[in-house]
C-alpha cells in the first residue's frame, strides 16, 4: 500500500510590527477590552464604595440561601436526614 504525499501546511505570512499594533488596537476597539485579563488575578489596592460592598453582601447572602435550599432539596430527594438549620 502506498501513501499519498502529505499536502504541505500553508504558512501564514508574519505581520510587521505596525500591522500587529493596528490589529491589536482594532481588537481592543471592537471587543471593548480595557485591561489585561491577568490583572484580575491579584487583589487591588482600590477602595470599594459602601453601596457596592452592601450589594455584594446581599448577593452573597442570596446565593448562600439558594445553595442551602438546593442542598436540602437534594437531601430530601435522596432521603438523607438533614440537621436543623442553625440560626446565627
Amino acid at each position: 500500500m502506498t501513501r499519498k504525499p502529505a499536502k504541505p501546511i500553508d504558512t501564514v505570512p508574519l505581520m510587521s510590527s505596525s500591522e500587529y499594533e493596528a490589529a491589536v488596537d482594532a481588537f481592543i476597539r471592537n471587543k471593548g477590552v480595557t485591561r489585561c485579563p491577568t490583572a484580575c488575578l491579584v487583589r487591588t489596592q482600590a477602595s470599594v464604595p459602601a453601596a457596592d460592598r452592601a450589594a455584594l453582601e446581599h448577593y452573597e447572602a442570596g446565593r448562600e440561601q439558594s445553595r442551602r435550599t438546593h442542598i436540602a432539596a437534594t437531601a430530601r430527594l435522596l432521603g438523607v436526614p438533614m440537621p436543623p438549620a442553625s440560626v446565627c
